[in-house]
């Protein structure tokens, strides 16, 4: 199977390394298309001839394309890139806000799987929402989880709109958890901890919450009710996120980066 990566930012790098770091495609079958050529410590052995400062006839001989330009770059792109490919090869959108439709109107091409991934994929812990035309069967889709589960987990949602909440939810979520986390930080520190003993005490905190929750299984709910003890200290740390409705807070906010979504996406 032959890959076609058009755009070699964040993205484009993180699918690339991830492909061939877990064996799942050779870095001979990985052909690069960017407006420059990287450095050699970010071709992760793709051969130099793979790499192409512009769009020709060879993306034509992929089986997958993989679209991760800027959002606002695709209009210019694809005038060109429709010259090149056809209605038979899978275009793997990571653009967000792009919608399959859009897609579809401005390279005529049918197979299209539009995903979320955040950050994390960045070390093979992402989480991606991804959802695709009816063109797609099923064994193109097993084949496209695949390639996108070698930079972590996913998720397949039938109703296109789930992507734009998986933006609120997945996609802004770990600055989420890095707000909440330099907050304690900043508490930890004047409570009399040095900065790094601070992010040391929450870091370790956060990880190893996670992994609690990850073995087990109990819920979240179940899990404060082990931690906090009846009159302790984290049932009053517990009375004032209630009492500021931190809970509705999280929820707006959530809410707020939906609606941003969903107007990007218009």
């Amino acid at each position: 199977m032959k890959i076609a990566i058009v755009g070699y930012g964040n993205m484009g790098k993180t699918y690339a390394g991830s492909f061939i770091h877990s064996r799942f495609i050779k870095a001979d079958d990985i052909f690069v298309f960017n407006r420059s050529i990287p450095a050699e410590k970010e071709t992760f052995g793709i051969p130099a001839g793979n790499f192409f400062t512009e769009i020709n006839v060879g993306i034509s001989e992929v089986d997958i394309v993989i679209l991760s330009v800027k959002p606002q770059d695709f209009s210019s792109v694809s005038a060109n890139l429709k010259n090149f490919i056809s209605d038979k090869q899978v275009l793997l959108s990571v653009m967000a806000g792009v919608k399959i439709e859009t897609i579809e109107k401005q390279l005529q091409c049918f197979k299209i799987v539009r995903s979320m991934p955040n950050i994390a994929t960045q070390i093979g812990m992402g989480m991606t929402v991804f959802s695709a035309s009816s063109a797609i069967d099923r064994k193109e889709l097993f084949i496209v989880q695949n390639l996108i589960n070698t930079t972590g987990k996913s998720v397949y949602v039938e109703e296109e709109k789930l992507i734009d909440a998986a933006t609120a939810v997945s996609g802004s979520g770990p600055a989420y958890v890095f707000y909440f986390m330099n907050s304690m930080i900043e508490a930890a520190q004047q409570l009399g901890f040095s900065q790094s003993e601070a992010e040391l005490l929450v870091n370790q905190t956060f990880i190893g919450a996670i992994n609690l929750q990850n073995g087990s299984s109990l819920s979240n709910q179940e899990w404060i009710a082990k931690v906090a003890s009846k009159g302790g200290t984290t049932e009053k740390a517990l009375e004032i996120f209630s009492a500021n409705a931190t809970e509705a807070v999280i929820g707006k906010a959530v809410m707020a980066a939906n609606e941003r979504a969903l107007e990007l996406g218009s």
